[in-house]
């Protein structure tokens, strides 16, 4: 499988973590296989969009949500995207990003 279905995989496990549910207790909920669970969390099967509707309910996140998974990128691409952040801001902009970053540093 692919990157989308390894970072939803990740994804759908950051968030059954957050509310502190084991794959074998989450599987009940969304009455699927725990061994399912298991390949969708690593990413080896995608669900079909009717377990992803069960799953964002017993979640209690909207499906969208499932896909968001930004903060998965990398440091490179974050600092590419970045760049590009900056490249396209004014300068008064960039002095206010930069004064941002120091502070929080």
């Amino acid at each position: 499988m692919g990157k989308i279905a390894q970072k939803l995989g990740k994804r759908i496990k950051e968030l059954r973590e957050h509310k502190n549910l084991t794959q074998l207790v989450f599987a009940e909920m969304v009455n699927m296989e725990s061994s399912n669970i298991s390949k969708i969390e690593r990413g080896i099967q995608i669900p079909k969009e009717e377990s992803l509707i069960k799953i964002a309910n017993a979640l209690d996140v909207s499906v969208k949500d499932l896909f968001d998974y930004e903060h998965f990128t990398d440091k490179a691409e974050l600092i590419k995207k970045i760049n590009c952040i900056l490249n396209d801001s004014d300068l008064k902009t960039v002095q206010n990003y930069y004064k941002i970053l120091i502070n929080i540093k």
